[in-house]
């Protein structure tokens, strides 16, 4: 019987903590929310309000309006980057992790080395050399140089990634494909790329969220405002004389609530039914 009591109090204490870590990790999504729809006078009210006194939509429907803080387009435009950078990052990874792990060739261990490496430099560092690339390629100002530009760091994380996939997978499997009359290549697409999908998703998920998430890229390679993804929206409403707090609030809650977890949701369920 008391062993039934602590057992109670016990999970009442784990519900209870779980409750209080639920609500501080929404808060600040509660919060987005909340300041969208408060006026400008209203968000710099000493002490705050949790609500709303003055609700004003103006935040929403200047962003249903075309045009500079239409949010649609700025979602078109992540989509576009974001999908880019995940098909070149998975077209280019798959192969690539598949040739490191099951050939024996000179440099090997180096080449993998060197993907390691480039995880350890810093997006300031590669701005520069990048830009002036992309100049002499006549792609700045283009959506093309920030899915390439993305995908550079998606591609080395998904070559370690797949590269110890493809290694725990038999050969034994591959030899028996060969034997039934698959070459190498349709081997490789019809036994190992199913096998090892898994880690293939998890590469396509990580290389969609960073170019998502992805600022520094589309606000340096890309200079028109109407072709910058949703990321660099915010400075849309940073204007000459002060910056309309409202709106930045009410995209980051679009961006929060509509975008990116909607992508996570159908990426995650893919990855369920694997």
């Amino acid at each position: 019987m008391n062993e039934n009591r602590a057992s109670v109090r016990r999970n009442a204490g784990l519900s209870a903590i779980s409750v209080v870590l639920l609500v501080v990790l929404l808060f600040p999504l509660y919060w987005i929310a909340v300041t969208s729809f408060k006026t400008e006078q209203e968000i710099f009210r000493v002490p705050p309000t949790l609500l709303p006194q003055q609700v004003s939509a103006a935040s929403y429907t200047a962003q249903l309006q075309s045009g500079d803080f239409n949010m649609f387009r700025s979602f078109r435009n992540s989509f576009f980057i974001s999908i880019g950078s995940m098909l070149v990052a998975v077209l280019l990874a798959v192969p690539a992790s598949y040739g490191i792990s099951r050939y024996r060739f000179h440099g090997r261990k180096l080449i993998t080395l060197l993907f390691l490496v480039t995880q350890m430099l810093p997006v300031s560092v590669l701005l520069t050399p990048m830009f002036v690339i992309f100049k002499n390629l006549k792609l700045l100002n283009s959506p093309f140089s920030a899915i390439i530009a993305d995908a550079t760091i998606s591609i080395p994380f998904s070559v370690l990634i797949l590269r110890n996939y493809f290694a725990s997978i038999p050969k034994d499997l591959e030899e028996a494909a060969y034997i039934d009359g698959c070459n190498r290549f349709m081997g490789f697409l019809r036994v190992l790329i199913p096998i090892a999908m898994p880690g293939v998703v998890v590469c396509a998920v990580f290389s969609f969220l960073y170019a998502w998430g992805d600022l520094a890229y589309g606000m340096t390679f890309i200079q028109d405002q109407v072709n910058r993804p949703i990321t660099a929206g915010i400075f849309n409403f940073m204007g000459q004389y002060g910056t309309l707090y409202p709106y930045p609030f009410a995209q980051a809650f679009g961006d929060c609530g509509f975008g990116i977890h909607i992508n996570e949701l159908v990426f995650y369920r893919r990855a369920a039914a694997i």
